[in-house]
């Protein structure tokens, strides 16, 4: 692909420096760069990418992008035959030179966008449903799975690829050639998670969308964003660029947002588009009425603009009715038939990691959830309220990320003190900090709440060991309940990625033994 076929779809070009050349790939990594590749030098948080320019030119680069004016990268480019052009975002030139790259495959199909603080995966994982109960062809992207379609175009078949560790939105290159493999797949439809890092990052540059969906907007990620403020300003990006995204023939752009949620006072001015808005509190476009939580399932009527119809789910709890609001008005936005819903809706037994039960014969619930956030966490604690046996008790083992938003520990020690009879404080992803200094924010949150260390409070290091505890304490009928890791196969302790699998943890301990001991069970020295 020539250079000017990239550059033609970047959205603003400050200078362009040299002529045209054949570009063999993209790289934003200049170790990787190799002959006639294209290098983006991107500012990093840590690092600046124009500082291996000079690098990724000896390695072969035909060109090269940056932020930086052409003659302040003399010494870098000098005797090159390297063209450069200046842009004023780097990673929005990556997002769309990669997009580009793949042949623009998100305008080859209808894209739905899913954001919002907890509950993304499920929404995006109901949507699928949705799509493929209609009989479509459709390919996912979540922080647990990348769903493809079969490339035989006779096939029903679909590839499943396992995310990586600690996986949110992906990079602009994987993004865009997972999408031109859906398309090489025959996909119609495609649904995207999308998180504020994603956003803010431009990760999604080159991806238009035509549905933009909001779950709600909680306390989280404010060491990233500074404020809530700019974390909702960051959510908000994707309904922006509804706006100004390419305008697919006979596809209709629309918003779809939580009438619930805080957020909707701010997102709503936003979408001049077509909007639906999804609400159990208010009337809106799509709401949910006699609403009936069982242990194993919830049932309730789907009203909608085109009809009602009633709708059971094996997700449970009320957090999951507002997922299921949402994914169904994506299917109204999509044209989608209220059946085909219905059964779409029915169809998702269970996201991993999500309310999942593990089932060894215990006579006690065993769950693990991805709960790393307040409110993720009171509405996992609320609903294992509900699933527990009468007179049952609810013991939560959860911890705070090291080296991450430090205000919501208090907020999650107060959650967990008020919602679960027994608290037991364990590591979650301690990274460089000192784990005992984070649990203990957390235990004296827990303690302003009446908690009290020995008895119903319980910091324990090793986070096998602490879910072991929480199996030893459970009497028939009680619910334990694992919050924070879900899905994920690795936690980070130091500087170093230890396999770890919060799943394979609680099925060790109902079994009476601990998952292999962390480094986290030694004491601080």
């Amino acid at each position: 692909m020539r250079f000017s076929d990239l550059l033609a779809h970047l959205p603003t070009i400050v200078e362009r420096v040299g002529g045209d050349v054949e570009i063999t790939g993209i790289q934003a990594d200049s170790r990787c760069v190799k002959a006639g590749n294209l290098f983006i030098a991107i500012p990093g948080l840590n690092v600046d990418g124009h500082q291996f320019i000079g690098d990724a030119v000896s390695s072969g680069a035909g060109a090269v992008i940056g932020e930086l004016p052409a003659g302040g990268l003399s010494s870098s480019i000098e005797g090159a035959e390297v063209s450069y052009c200046q842009v004023p975002n780097a990673r929005e030139a990556w997002g769309w030179c990669s997009a580009a790259w793949e042949h623009l495959p998100s305008r080859q199909m209808t894209l739905v966008g899913v954001t919002g603080t907890d509950g993304k995966t499920t929404t995006v994982s109901l949507i699928h449903g949705i799509l493929r109960a209609a009989g479509l062809r459709a390919g996912m992207i979540s922080t647990v799975k990348t769903v493809l379609p079969s490339t035989e175009t006779e096939s029903d078949d679909e590839i499943e690829v396992e995310a990586g560790l600690h996986t949110t939105t992906p990079d602009p290159p994987e993004i865009q050639r997972c999408l031109g493999e859906m398309v090489a797949g025959g996909a119609s439809h495609a649904v995207l998670e999308v998180t504020s890092h994603g956003l803010a990052q431009a990760r999604v540059a080159g991806c238009d969308f035509d549905v933009a969906v909001l779950t709600n907007i909680t306390h989280e990620h404010i060491d990233f964003h500074g404020s809530a403020a700019a974390y909702r300003q960051a959510k908000a990006r994707l309904f922006e660029g509804l706006e100004v995204s390419y305008q697919k023939p006979g596809v209709p752009k629309a918003c779809v947002l939580n009438g619930d949620d805080p957020s909707f006072v701010h997102l709503r001015p936003l979408c001049a588009r077509s909007q639906i808005i999804y609400s159990l509190e208010r009337e809106a476009d799509v709401t949910g009425h006699g609403v009936e939580f069982q242990p194993d399932f919830t049932r309730f009527e789907l009203r909608t603009p085109i009809g009602h119809v009633p709708v059971e789910t094996p997700l449970v709890g009320r957090y999951n009715v507002y997922n299921v609001l949402a994914a169904a008005s994506a299917g109204i936005a999509m044209g989608i038939p209220l059946e085909a819903i219905a059964r779409g809706i029915g169809s998702v037994s269970g996201i991993p990691g999500r309310m999942e039960r593990i089932d060894e014969g215990q006579p006690y619930l065993a769950i693990v959830d991805f709960a790393h956030t307040p409110n993720a966490l009171e509405q996992a604690l609320a609903t294992a309220r509900l699933m527990a046996a009468d007179g049952g008790r609810v013991i939560s083992v959860f911890g705070n990320p090291g080296e991450r938003d430090r205000g919501k520990r208090a907020l999650m020690g107060r959650v967990a003190a008020r919602l679960a009879d027994v608290v037991i404080i364990t590591a979650d992803d301690p990274r460089t900090e000192s784990l005992d200094r984070v649990m203990a924010q957390s235990a004296a949150a827990a303690e302003a709440e009446g908690k009290r260390e020995g008895l119903d409070l319980l910091l324990i290091r090793d986070r096998g060991r602490a879910i072991l505890r929480g199996c030893e304490m459970a009497s028939p009928g009680d619910v334990v309940i694992a919050c924070g890791k879900g899905h994920q196969q690795s936690m980070p302790i130091g500087l170093i990625e230890y396999p770890w699998d919060d799943r394979q943890a609680m099925r060790l301990a109902v079994r009476g033994r601990a998952l292999a001991t962390l480094p986290t069970a030694r004491a601080e020295e």
